[in-house]
């Protein structure tokens, strides 16, 4: 099997994985917690991700980041079976949570290891949308796996076993495939990539894009399914369908963008529309009632998803036409990003809803993710 497709198989493992355990965690955690103060929670883990983080030029290149991925994989199987043996604990929370923070830093030493399988830069948005359909297909496995192991009792105990189940394949494929890594240089201090990034407005800007739809990432999984269950009261064998049919988008949206743009649009003009879909589509959120019919319900959770699939495909393509695998800690800082909004996303939820309602967290992330995005993408030199 080829270095990429072994990634795209892999990274198919750990979508569903992860997916299980993003789209319940809230849920699960509510037990607990009272869901104004879950943000809190999820926030630390986000910090403990963050600071992680830092440290990781240094230990991929040490020790490389196929081994790496793997003993991340093995403690994150560990920690989703230990949640799964001790269910209902205040120890099993922060197990979760720390299973939960673990995904960023996993899929940091997939995008290494899938950039050191790029020759021709003229190919990075197929192969890197390649690479992102075999998560897409875990994270529309997923949903309809909550659905039916949660049909007939809310027992989390069988979201966090299958999760941690599902990642034996990984491991197993990732430890019998030797991966190509490429040659690891420009290990520089964190301090001076930041400097260097903040110094260049393309690159500043489309990680800034990143980091907005990673607060979209955030928000949504976490935030929709306990509003949609717990506040609205729709089961999850509803909601099930409803959340994979909704990553459909995904599948049919992020391989045609990156051909696009590589061969005719420049990802400048896409960026922009996923930015203005995804915001006001999950601002639009905020309108849901319990009386709203479900396929309407579908309909605005899909239009978030197709314009999130136009962002994540633009923002990935963009800045690794820019930088290689071999450029560590510009990829670490790119990927940072994702245990940043782990840490703050979270805080701005348990703070909105300490104060206000659900309605209101809707209208403004909606407005957070349009506003914010279309002055990024504004800022970004196209390549065409």
């Amino acid at each position: 099997m080829y270095a990429r497709n072994v990634l795209s198989v892999g990274n198919f493992f750990l979508a569903v994985s992860s997916t299980l355990v993003s789209y319940t965690l809230l849920s699960y955690l509510s037990s607990f917690i009272s869901e104004a103060h879950i943000g809190f929670a999820v926030a630390a883990g986000g910090i403990i991700a963050l600071i992680a983080f830092l440290f990781l030029p240094q230990l991929v290149a040490r020790y490389g980041a196929q081994r790496l991925s793997l003993f991340l994989a093995f403690a994150d199987m560990t920690l989703l079976f230990a949640v799964a043996a001790a269910p209902h604990t205040i120890a099993s929370a922060m197990l979760a949570v720390l299973a939960l923070s673990l995904q960023p830093v996993i899929f940091y030493e997939l995008d290494l290891l899938l950039e050191a399988t790029v020759d021709n830069e003229g190919t990075t948005g197929r192969v890197r949308t390649l690479f992102l359909t075999g998560g897409n297909l875990g994270a529309l496995v997923a949903p309809l796996l909550i659905g039916t192991l949660l049909a007939r009792t809310e027992n989390y105990t069988y979201v966090f076993f299958t999760a941690a189940a599902i990642l034996v394949p990984f491991i197993v494929l990732f430890a019998a495939r030797h991966l190509p890594e490429g040659e690891i240089v420009g290990a520089s201090p964190v301090r001076d990539t930041l400097l260097r990034i903040a110094r260049d407005r393309d690159l500043a800007a489309v990680t800034i894009g990143h980091f907005i739809l990673y607060l979209f990432y955030i928000w949504a999984p976490l935030y929709v399914p306990i509003y949609l269950h717990n506040t609205l009261g729709m089961p999850w064998s509803t909601l099930g369908w409803i959340f994979a049919a909704m990553n459909v988008p995904y599948l049919l949206i992020e391989y045609p963008a990156g051909w696009l743009a590589d061969r005719v649009l420049g990802d400048k003009e896409l960026m922009m529309a996923g930015f203005l879909l995804t915001g006001s589509a999950l601002a639009a959120v905020s309108f849901i009632t319990a009386s709203t019919a479900p396929l309407v319900i579908l309909a605005i959770l899909i239009a978030t998803r197709s314009g999130a699939a136009l962002i994540e495909s633009m923002t990935e393509g963009h800045f690794f036409r820019r930088v290689s695998e071999k450029d560590i800690v510009s990829v670490s800082v790119f990927r940072g990003v994702w245990p940043l909004a782990n840490a703050t996303a979270p805080l701005l939820g348990s703070l909105l809803l300490f104060f206000g309602s659900y309605q209101l967290f809707f209208a403004l992330t909606g407005g957070i993710i349009l506003v914010g995005g279309v002055i990024s993408t504004t800022l970004i030199k196209d390549f065409r």
